[in-house]
């Protein structure tokens, strides 16, 4: 059964990480920093690693004066008054088009995942210039299991998203491996014996979040964190598990 023991958690942030290039060794940048902070992960702690570095390491930049936007990408452009380059590259990484409004440009971008311009960050980039793009890392959850078979932990791959109803981004899971993503409590009965008929936890994202207090968003430079004493029960399973299928969005 799926569930959660409660307990002290401590969440400690990866200093000194430094500029991720592409084609880096992520596993051995990480254990570096592990190392550094003298800290060795066992399989029931959490390495939380951010979407920027995940994609960096994979090369995913793209130079913006590469990209030459059609007649769709311009007129998108013109209502978001977004470069339309990027428009252009945001049209490429998704599947559907799901609001556009005056510096509002939200996608379903190919992995599933409702974001505002389908993930794709011009901030903290490094080298290279304001033309720069950089896309969402290709198979997080596939990339997250093998950084957790190497470094000996679950991971995840975190990312900041908008939420509806809410101001302000929160992070969540995009890629996870070595826990249970979801966990999903339905069947069992509360406290007053009534049955649980929806109840299902988004435990990466509840991570991903706790992380992302000490890791930050802006110009901290902590791109990763490990989560120990977070104890779970149940099989793992990945972040993809975490996207509502298709058929059960009402707001797609």
């Amino acid at each position: 059964m799926d569930g959660l023991a409660g307990g002290a958690m401590t969440v400690m942030p990866l200093l000194g990480i430094g500029e991720v290039r592409a084609g880096d060794d992520l596993a051995a940048v990480l254990r570096g920093a592990l190392d550094a902070a003298g800290l060795s992960p066992v399989r029931s702690d959490v390495l939380v690693v951010t979407q920027k570095i995940a994609s960096k390491s994979q090369g995913r930049f793209v130079d913006l004066t590469s990209v030459q936007p059609g007649a769709e990408a311009e007129g998108i452009a013109a209502t978001t008054r977004k470069d339309p380059r990027l428009v252009e590259l945001v049209l490429r990484e998704s599947s559907a088009i799901v609001r556009v409004a005056p510096g509002v440009l939200i996608t379903r971008h190919r992995l599933g995942h409702v974001m505002a311009n389908a993930g794709i960050d011009r901030s903290n980039l490094g080298a290279g210039g304001n033309d720069m793009a950089l896309l969402l890392p290709t198979d997080p959850d596939g990339l997250a299991a093998q950084l957790g078979d190497e470094l000996g932990c679950a991971v995840i791959i975190s990312d900041s998203f908008g939420r509806p109803w809410r101001m302000g981004v929160g992070c969540v899971a995009i890629g996870a491996a070595g826990l249970p993503a979801l966990l999903d409590r339905r069947g069992e009965h509360d406290r007053d014996g009534r049955p649980l008929e929806v109840t299902q936890i988004g435990l990466a994202d509840m991570i991903a979040n706790a992380a992302g207090l000490v890791m930050g968003e802006a110009s901290e430079g902590v791109p990763a964190a490990l989560v120990q004493g977070c104890a779970w029960t149940g099989a793992p399973r990945p972040a993809a598990d975490l996207i509502r299928p298709l058929a059960e969005d009402l707001f797609a």
